[in-house]
């Protein structure tokens, strides 16, 4: 079938659905739907037989769901109306919540449901959720509804209120009012509710210091205590604020005012500045021991005979003092008495390299671009050369840009079924990209589609990855949303590796392939060559990735709107559709910005995103 796409963004979930009808041989057109007139144009050139909306902020026009079926993947369970339904989830403590496939009609979420899916809850953010369970039950229930589809048999039921199994019911957007803290009341768990259900967007405002801020990344603190509302510790740009029973690491902040675009997600304590005087640095080193609650974005674990080198950083984004942070930790790993490092990213991102808005907020953006990806590089080094070691890159969540080559730094690439990798660069305005790349990624699946891949600017799927050879296996788990399994099949993995017959010839085998590369070619001379590019990106006459890079951390607008894959241009044989792929590819190639981006900015969670 034809099917189109329309979303808000090309965000985690539009891209994951995008990877999985393409994957059963539709052809998939993707329209990032902005106003009404780009959602008729998107339709009136790719003329679709089915309409898909991933995320959708905006109402779909009456003169397109009448003549076309159109469904929308609402992040709630049968019943559940309204826009900001995981919010509320969240706020009430749902056990479990779904996803449903309800038809377009003429009362928003109040269609012909086609099909649902339920999930487990989890004390998470909602960004984490939409990322993981959301749209682990969004795709599953998508696929479902598809076939119904397809079959011209399935009659979809109407929403009725008066059935027992109907759960779900109106809810209002959520007002600034519910969400608002009282520091001198609120529990921690209270607060951390409030700070999760609005994490991604909108924040929770509040009052630091006399100056109005968005919070965002609760983290529990189980130790440190004072009286509620201080702020008594600070770490790694996080602060910790005390609560009534306890204390709470908050991560992020955005400065609030007039003009929203002039304000962004940073680290909490750059946000601060002055304002934190005296508030004390407990730092933690990787190595300490399990400390219970608390924040820390890098730790190391050991046992037997293998290391993990455990990483989470806020949507994937690596600043230069991770990076050297998290370069300090590998050399630390690499010392011990150890046979294989894991490295063990995080749930909502594995990485997606360079961090934008801290490069965006910088005195000189293109000077701090050089030392981010210069820091960036010295991490890459420190995994391409560990060959006192056998490497495995675990990747749980997406990666993309910069992340996806960091993960090939590692001898073995072990990703989780359902997430999606973006192993190109250009989308950000032209930006060419470091991270060795140019070593590893044609090493694993040739130069040609090397090329294709970092110039086409498209997700891959796990077994699309897999098929490639860019990467090495695929984690499938029984259920949504555990992590807890896929580490524990992780760690299996590594201790086989670890204990099994072929360790030393492994071993021995890496270090012969790494001493022949360098004689052929020192890793030098293609960190070299890789940042003459990026000297041209961040100094020279073509300003695109400055551009594209503010309009992505200001959440501006971006030119573009129908996207089709190569692939797909082929095979739907539509002109107006292959035109406008090749108008959409000039346009952004002149203004230097790219209209479907792993990137793409979005008011809604689950956006794989450089720091936002």
């Amino acid at each position: 079938m034809k099917i189109l796409l329309l979303s808000s963004a090309y965000n985690s979930l539009t891209q994951q659905a995008h990877v999985e009808l393409k994957a059963l041989g539709h052809g998939v057109g993707v329209g990032i739907a902005t106003t009404a007139e780009t959602m008729r144009e998107a339709v009136h050139q790719f003329q679709p037989e089915l309409i898909l909306c991933p995320m959708l902020a905006q109402i779909i026009p009456r003169d397109i769901w009448e003549r076309h079926t159109c469904l929308i993947l609402h992040p709630g369970i049968v019943g559940d109306r309204g826009p900001n339904a995981l919010d509320w989830a969240i706020l009430n403590g749902e056990t479990t919540w779904g996803v449903t496939v309800v038809q377009a009609a003429e009362h928003v979420d109040a269609g012909l449901i086609w099909a649902s899916a339920d999930f487990a809850m989890r004390p998470a953010s909602k960004s984490s959720l939409y990322r993981d369970e959301v749209a682990k039950a969004a795709v599953q229930a998508m696929l479902v509804a598809v076939r119904r589809f397809e079959s011209r048999l399935y009659v979809p039921r109407p929403l009725d209120y008066a059935h027992r199994s109907v759960r779900g019911r109106f809810r209002p957007a959520v007002g600034r009012e519910v969400r608002r803290i009282d520091w001198s009341s609120d529990s921690v768990a209270q607060i951390l509710g409030k700070i999760r259900s609005a994490d991604g967007a909108p924040g929770v405002l509040d009052e630091i210091g006399g100056l109005p801020v968005y919070l965002y990344g609760g983290h529990a603190e189980g130790t440190l205590i004072g009286r509620p509302g201080d702020i008594i510790a600070q770490r790694d740009g996080a602060i910790c604020r005390a609560a009534v029973d306890g204390a709470v690491w908050i991560s992020h902040l955005k400065a609030s005012g007039e003009r929203p675009d002039q304000h962004f997600k940073l680290p909490a304590a750059q946000v601060l500045g002055e304002r934190l005087a005296g508030v004390p640095e407990i730092p933690l080193p990787p190595e300490a021991a399990d400390l219970g609650a608390t924040f820390r974005d890098i730790w190391y674990e050991e046992r037997n005979d293998v290391g993990y080198l455990n990483f989470r950083f806020y949507n994937g984004a690596m600043g230069t003092e991770h990076c050297r942070r998290l370069q300090k930790a590998m050399w630390y790993a690499r010392q011990r008495p150890t046979r294989v490092i894991v490295l063990l990213g995080g749930r909502d991102f594995w990485s997606n390299g360079i961090h934008l808005n801290l490069i965006e907020a910088a005195d000189d953006p293109a000077g701090e671009s050089w030392e981010n990806i210069n820091a960036m590089n010295d991490f890459v080094l420190s995994v391409l050369t560990a060959t006192d070691h056998l490497t495995i890159a675990a990747l749980y969540g997406s990666a993309g840009a910069g992340g996806v080559m960091m993960a090939l730094a590692a001898d073995s690439v072990l990703a989780r079924e359902g997430i999606v990798l973006n192993p190109h660069y250009k989308a950000m305005g032209g930006l060419y990209g470091s991270e060795y790349w140019t070593y590893s990624l044609p090493r694993r699946v040739g130069p040609t589609l090397a090329e294709q891949l970092t110039e086409q600017c498209l997700p891959v799927g796990v077994h699309q990855a897999r098929a490639m050879g860019l990467i090495d296996g695929i984690v499938i788990q029984d259920a949504p949303g555990d992590f807890a399994q896929f580490r524990d099949q992780i760690v299996r993995v590594a201790e086989q590796r670890a204990h099994g017959p072929q360790f030393r010839q492994r071993l021995a085998q890496k270090r012969a392939e790494r001493e022949a590369h360098e004689r052929a070619r020192p890793l030098a001379d293609y960190r070299a060559e890789e940042l003459e590019h990026m000297r041209r990106n961040f100094w020279g006459e073509d300003p695109g990735y400055h551009l594209a890079r503010s309009a992505f951390v200001r959440k501006q607008p971006r030119p573009g709107n129908l996207r089709c894959s190569a692939a797909l241009e082929a095979a739907c044989g539509n002109p107006q559709c292959e035109e406008a792929h090749r108008a959409e590819r000039n346009r952004c190639a002149l203004a230097g910005l790219n209209g479907v981006s792993a990137r793409q900015p979005s008011p809604a969670p689950g956006q794989p995103a450089a720091g936002s």
